[in-house]
């Protein structure tokens, strides 16, 4: 008899200690949740899609973008432009392009998607080989005979202003291979792949010490424009603009003065 009465005790022991434990979960969760609410909510998205010599100046710009705006995540493509455009209009998610030239913008604007067009740099190309430039090579002229030359493919924005400035200087390359992006062509001279290769003057710049670079007499007579818009079916566009002015912003012609564009702001 003493045993069974001692059971209701025992049971209802065990019914004040799950109370007890019950009551304090909310606390721990409150906790959580407080600490949690420290960190930034990025709740916005904005695809920024980009010509890949835009890369390291473009991330450097993130970083006062989402300072400005907490609550927005940049996030970028960078690709050769003509397939930024196809992936444009496969119907990828894209808030703001910036293209390498004004022709490959012009095939989204001709297919109504993109609004208005801002010029904001400008680009010429330059040589780069191996550091030391073992090959010897001095430019566009017999000095390439015989070295593993790459450059843009025809249809690349690169690729077509080295097209129209050998075409203005009489000179026939000779390339072991053509790349789709700009920053595959100083890729495989960097790491030894090509003896030389023709880039954009801010790629050069931005490989440092890993390539040299050999002027290219005439280069600044042929020149991409960077233009740079809002695409039509974005339903960011108030912070794509803000995108648009941080580019057109004194600091961000700054930043691309030092990579080694020529502003388009004056």
């Amino acid at each position: 008899m003493r045993s069974l009465r001692f059971l209701p005790l025992v049971g209802a022991a065990a019914l004040a200690l799950a109370a007890c434990t019950a009551g304090s979960t909310p606390a721990a969760d409150s906790t959580a949740s407080s600490d949690n609410a420290t960190v930034p909510s990025r709740e916005v998205v904005l695809n920024v899609y980009a010509a890949a010599s835009l890369t390291e100046t473009f991330e450097e710009l993130e970083s006062s973008f989402e300072a400005a705006y907490p609550d927005v995540d940049v996030r970028f493509n960078f690709a050769g432009s003509q397939d930024l455009v196809t992936q444009l209009g496969e119907g990828a998610d894209v808030d703001v392009l910036a293209t390498a030239n004004e022709s490959t913008m012009k095939k989204a604007a001709d297919a109504s998607q993109v609004d208005d067009q801002t010029l904001f740099a400008s680009n010429s190309l330059t040589l780069i080989t191996t550091p030391g430039n073992p090959a010897g090579i001095t430019g566009l002229d017999s000095s390439l005979d015989g070295v593993k030359l790459v450059i843009c493919a025809p249809e690349v924005p690169c690729g077509k202003l080295t097209k129209t400035l050998t075409e203005q200087l009489g000179v026939t390359l000779h390339p072991v291979s053509e790349e789709q992006a700009v920053t595959d062509v100083r890729g495989k001279v960097s790491s030894g792949q090509a003896d030389a290769g023709i880039v954009y003057k801010s790629d050069a710049l931005a490989e440092g010490d890993a390539v040299d670079t050999v002027e290219i007499q005439g280069a600044d007579e042929a020149v991409n424009k960077y233009p740079i818009a809002l695409v039509s079916t974005s339903t960011k566009k108030d912070y794509g603009q803000k995108w648009i002015d941080l580019v057109l912003s004194e600091e961000g012609q700054a930043l691309l003065s030092e990579a080694g564009f020529t502003p388009a702001v004056k």
